[in-house]
């Protein structure tokens, strides 16, 4: 297996409320698959998934990646395994506005190696990979200049930007109109057909989890495949 999580439990305080977010929850991926995770909002979807990137620690339970326990790393050990590991989608882009695209898209590059070092490689790579998404005329257009649909394939190729084994996806359509979200849809499957994209995403969108090899479904912070 690629990404497992055992006997996942997370808690979050409101006030003197404390809320049993995520109860007992484990799940296995293994490499190449696209595993869906279903459910209202506030369900715990999104906690889930930072979990499962080392965005968030749980209060009990274990997040293993290749055999190795990522929940027990340091906060520098998290930080390195993110920028190398894992591509992160989310449903608001997070597109840094006074960039254009093409150095939107290099930024985690120069994250893992030094600016000088990073910068031909990077670029090179990321105009490939907006080539890809279809966005190679877009590359020195600011994301103000950008449809949603455009700024969310933007993202997707800044995920993508130092290979990642994993791409975890938090509502990747959430935020855009039906057609912009069919181009996302199609985009997904092919990385996953074409490159053996491993992804995990958390959706309320029923066209996004009809493609997925395996679905779990979360209620009251509990997790049941579908």
């Amino acid at each position: 297996m690629l990404l497992q999580a055992k006997g996942i439990h997370k808690y979050y305080s409101n006030g003197k409320e404390r809320l049993h977010i995520l109860k007992d929850v484990s799940l296995s991926i293994a490499q190449g698959e696209i595993a869906a995770v279903l459910g209202p909002s506030g369900a715990g979807k999104s906690t889930l998934l930072h979990i499962l990137g080392g965005l968030d620690s749980p209060e009990s339970g274990e997040v293993f990646f290749e055999g190795q326990d990522i929940s027990s790393f340091s906060d520098r050990e998290s930080a390195d395994f993110r920028n190398k590991a894992v591509g992160f989608v989310f449903q608001f882009y997070h597109l840094l506005p006074e960039f254009n695209l093409l150095e939107n898209v290099m930024m985690p590059g120069f994250i893992r190696g030094s600016w000088g070092v990073a910068r031909d490689s990077s670029s090179d790579r990321a105009r490939e990979l907006l080539k890809e998404v279809g966005l190679s005329h877009r590359v020195k257009h600011l994301p103000s200049q950008l449809s949603g649909g455009e700024q969310q394939r933007a993202a997707i190729a800044r995920a993508l930007i130092n290979e990642p084994k994993v791409l975890l996806c938090d509502e990747p359509t959430g935020n855009l109109d039906s057609e912009n979200s069919k181009q996302i849809i199609q985009t997904l499957k092919r990385l996953n057909r074409e490159k053996k994209m491993t992804i995990v995403m958390v959706t309320h969108n029923l066209d996004l989890a009809d493609f997925a090899s395996k679905v779990y479904h979360i209620k009251d912070g509990r997790l049941e495949i579908r």
